[in-house]
């Protein structure tokens, strides 16, 4: 028989096990997540939901609207909003008793930013993060903007509660109406085929916006222009035009030599907030160091230019060192913040540098970088900027003793948050860009490195079916992967095979994009869709070809596709790439500004495309003399394969022959061979013919 003093206590657990599981979805529900963004956010009194389907049905359940907040870990203005909004009670009050709460981590989640993004830049013109929309429980939205206060989000909050509770039926219309109109936004197709017409265009437009003072485009905040620069090199290679080579050096020169560069540590901050590049918003993202990466090499390899090769060995120190895991992945991004406080590991002032370096260091020093003693940022500190005459190729031993030392230091204060999230896209830009660094600069390390990295994808970033999964966290893969984590990984692939020769790396390519063409092909009207087919908790399924901080999936397959043609002989993938050519926006011709990527792989197509074949003997110390000669000149449409032993499968190399047990050199062009040739001269000149045009016309 149970007492009563025992059946009190059964009651009691009795009704708080019933009242827990009652309210059981009240409560903060990404503390196991794994994204350091939704960690950053697992502690607020807000009752976070993850993207999916039990706060959706949580929503629909309780008829309440969505208040969906995108944003990423190393965002300043995301930290700013989470500080005065997500961490108030009042607030989480708000959000806790009329919306279900939902928090999305922009990086990875893409399909489900871009999709709000658009809505919001419908709705009010502009974009960013944090992002800020409230939908109905079907996901449609009916408000949004980006960085809001307390008291405007309060009083958002307070008003869109009122009109959800009193006239429903308007909100959803509102918000069916905007999901019909963004679904209407397919861009017309490009009509017939183009022409050397549109880098004109591209041209004129550029240079109407050029900075000639400081470079890159009029206006502020300033944004690293890397791929418009890499096409703008594209154009000067075949028009000759010696203004379009003094808009790229001269964008180049000013940001390495402006506050945007990290000159103790190596790599690029996210953007100025000033036309100087003085001032930077100081995170630091992967993707933009593969963009610059390559805008270096490429300019390097253009002009010799000593500086352009230093740059770009300096980012891929940084990455190398600060960004990357034990087991060879690259890590997304570091923060602005430390401690509260935007720049502060980067900034020093006069008094500082005066008292941690010697007399001689500190003279030189001064020398090279503009500090003065009231400083040029915040609280008199010095953002480090060189004063115009100083080079990287020229410091002396005092000042090379001088940042070693500040570099030390530096690395003894709080670090910014570090984001380690490896994704597979943005892994694959980066690696890209090192391969080609591996084999331009003739460096074995960036080679190796590349190939860990691509071994950590093709490892951590794979289901079990062999697809592609979108990111790498803290031990767990998630998400199946998006059009530009294969495309991305394909380029990645096609580069590190001209840089190693093994013929692996091409397989694998063909693999990854034979798997492309099953989930994200339109079959209907062509091109790539950036999701794969059967997310029913997306809006809609969109098709992208514009190029933004990352390029479009869709542009870089165009060019994964020529280049595969040419490596492969497959001419199925040459045909796919001009119908993707002639499915593009029309857009693409009327604004080509946008679409600079894309263009890349319009002048490919356009050019005399070369295909080369080098053929020796494994152990021919001439080998990599002749290697060089191609690697080190900007020769950008072409492919280059190398065989240094026994019979490749690869088509390009396949039954060629070295002539004379010499190193010898097939230069190709559509799969017709030029008879083959042990002078690298000479071979050179048969690679080097391009189709011109002229600016002018």
């Amino acid at each position: 028989m149970v007492n009563s003093r025992c059946l009190a206590i059964i009651t009691s657990f009795v009704f708080t096990f019933i009242g827990c599981t009652k309210n059981s979805g009240n409560m903060n529900h990404l503390k196991d997540e794994k994204s350091p963004y939704l960690k950053q956010h697992s502690g607020n009194p807000v009752w976070w939901y993850p993207w999916g389907e039990e706060a959706i049905q949580k929503a629909k359940r309780e008829n309440k609207p969505i208040f969906l907040s995108v944003g990423y870990s190393t965002c300043h203005w995301c930290h700013v909003m989470e500080k005065e909004s997500f961490e108030d009670k009042e607030v989480a009050d708000a959000l806790n008793r009329s919306f279900i709460s939902i928090k999305v981590d922009r990086e990875e989640r893409p399909d489900v930013d871009s999709i709000y993004m658009e809505a919001v830049h419908a709705m009010t013109g502009s974009g960013g993060w944090p992002m800020t929309v409230l939908l109905t429980p079907d996901r449609e939205p009916f408000f949004g903007g980006t960085y809001f206060t307390k008291q405007s989000l309060l009083q958002i909050l307070s008003k869109a509660d009122e009109v959800w509770k009193k006239e429903p039926s308007k909100v959803r219309e509102q918000g069916k109406k905007l999901v019909e109109w963004m679904q209407n936004q397919k861009l017309a197709p490009s009509s017939g085929d183009f022409s050397n017409n549109v880098f004109v265009k591209f041209y004129a437009d550029f240079k109407q916006r050029f900075d000639s003072v400081n470079g890159g485009r009029l206006g502020k905040p300033k944004f690293p222009p890397a791929y418009a620069l890499r096409l703008l090199l594209r154009i000067h290679r075949r028009t000759g035009e010696k203004n379009v080579l003094a808009m790229v050096t001269k964008t180049l020169d000013e940001m390495a030599r402006g506050g945007i560069y990290d000159h103790v540590g190596g790599g690029f901050h996210r953007y100025s907030t000033d036309e100087k590049w003085l001032v930077p918003h100081f995170e630091k993202m992967l993707y933009d160091q593969a963009a610059l990466l390559n805008a270096y090499l490429e300019a390097y390899q253009v002009t010799g230019n000593k500086e352009y090769e230093l740059v770009a060995r300096e980012i891929i120190d940084h990455v190398l060192r600060d960004m990357t895991t034990s087991d060879g992945g690259f890590f997304s991004a570091e923060d602005a913040d430390s401690e509260r406080e935007e720049g502060k590991f980067y900034v020093w002032t006069n008094q500082e540098l005066k008292k941690l370096l010697s007399a001689n260091e500190f003279s030189d020093f001064k020398k090279q970088f503009a500090i003065s003693e009231g400083g040029n940022f915040e609280h008199g500190a010095n953002i480090l900027i060189l004063r115009p005459s100083s080079t990287r190729k020229g410091r002396t031993p005092d000042l090379k003793q001088a940042l070693n030392n500040l570099f030390q230091i530096r690395n003894k204060r709080v670090h910014p948050h570090r984001d380690e999230k490896v994704l597979t896209s943005w892994n694959g830009l980066f690696i890209s860009a090192l391969a080609k660094a591996g084999a331009v600069l003739g460096e074995k390390r960036y080679t190796e490195s590349a190939t860990r990295a691509v071994n950590f994808i093709l490892t951590h970033n794979k289901d079990v079916k062999g697809n592609l999964l979108r990111r790498w966290a803290n031990g767990e893969s998630k998400y199946p992967g998006y059009l530009e984590d294969y495309a991305f990984l394909i380029d990645a692939l096609i580069e590190l095979f001209q840089a190693t020769s093994d013929p692996k790396w091409i397989q694998e390519a063909e693999k990854l994009q034979a798997t492309q063409e099953q989930l994200f092909f339109d079959p209907k009207n062509g091109g790539y869709f950036s999701t794969r087919i059967g997310d029913k908790l997306l809006i809609q399924r969109k098709k992208e070809f514009e190029d933004n901080v990352t390029p479009s999936g869709n542009s870089i397959a165009t060019l994964n596709l020529l280049r595969l043609a040419a490596i492969t002989f497959n001419q199925e993938y040459a045909k796919k790439a001009d119908a993707l050519l002639k499915v593009v926006p029309e857009a693409t011709k009327l604004f080509p500004s946008g679409f600079p990527q894309l263009l890349m792989a319009v002048d490919y197509r356009l050019d005399q495309s070369k295909e080369i074949a080098i053929i020796a003997d494994k152990d021919d110390p001439a080998l990599q003399k002749v290697k060089s000669s191609f690697f080190s000149k900007f020769m950008p449409n072409k492919v280059i394969g190398v065989n240094a032993g026994t019979d490749s499968a690869v088509p390009l190399l396949k039954s060629k022959k070295a002539l004379q047990e010499k190193p010898t050199v097939y230069v190709c062009v559509n799969r017709v061979c030029q008879f083959p040739t042990t002078d690298s001269k000479k071979a050179l000149e048969l690679a080097e013919p391009f189709e011109k045009f002229n600016l002018k016309q």
